[in-house]
């Protein structure tokens, strides 16, 4: 791909986008105007890159740190999961501990009453 072409594709890229920032779309709209009147010169092509530039990495370090909050919240539950499995093993083995304790009493009882 040319540059151009490189260009047009980054154009078109951003223009996918869901974009409420005013001037990030103010300078999509300039370029679009700009490219479809065949009149990008250098100055357009700067401005909107550096709009790009400014607006993409703000939201990468926006995802980014929801990314880690999401993370570590995830990695709490995994916590909490794993010792919530533990303490329901521990009730587990209390119940078949007291099952025999009740059968033995419950075998003592009847051969009493015999």
């Amino acid at each position: 791909m040319t540059v151009a072409e490189n260009f047009r594709s980054l154009i078109a890229r951003v223009g996918e986008f869901y974009i409420t920032d005013k001037a990030m779309k103010t300078a999509q709209k300039k370029i679009e105007a700009a490219l479809a009147g065949g009149r990008v010169d250098e100055s357009a092509k700067d401005e909107y890159l550096s709009a790009v530039r400014r607006y993409f990495t703000a939201f990468e370090r926006e995802a980014r740190a929801h990314l880690r909050d999401v993370d570590k919240r995830l990695e709490h539950v995994n916590q909490v999961h794993f010792n919530l499995t533990a303490e329901r093993g521990v009730a587990v083995r209390r119940i078949e501990a007291t099952q025999t304790v009740l059968q033995d009493l419950e075998n003592v009882t009847s051969a009493g009453r015999l």
